[in-house]
């Protein structure tokens, strides 16, 4: 008998890690609600309580200019190497 795994959708799990951030139900009380078990339901809202600092941090944004920058100027530079090498095989064409 081969068993499978239930996959969670990142919606599903968190509005489950709200509703236990929230702490109107207690972990048991939501894990019947949702069918889930306690120790996932922990486990998730672990993750998004650390997953709030990076939000709040703005870490991401400084990132993502960041990596925006560098692969503009990685561009620039393989346009003057495919010029520099485009010139030097006309010349050694010759």
């Amino acid at each position: 008998m081969k068993t499978t795994r239930k996959r969670y959708s990142a919606d599903f799990k968190a509005k489950v890690a709200l509703e236990a951030i929230r702490g109107d139900l207690t972990l048991p009380k939501l894990a019947a609600k949702h069918g889930v078990h306690h120790t996932m339901i922990a486990s998730w809202k672990r993750q998004a309580i650390d997953g709030m600092a990076g939000t709040f941090s703005g870490t991401g944004d400084v990132t993502k200019a960041v990596s925006e920058s560098e692969v503009e100027k990685l561009h620039a530079k393989i346009e003057q190497l495919v010029v520099e090498r485009d010139f030097l095989a006309k010349a050694f064409g010759r």
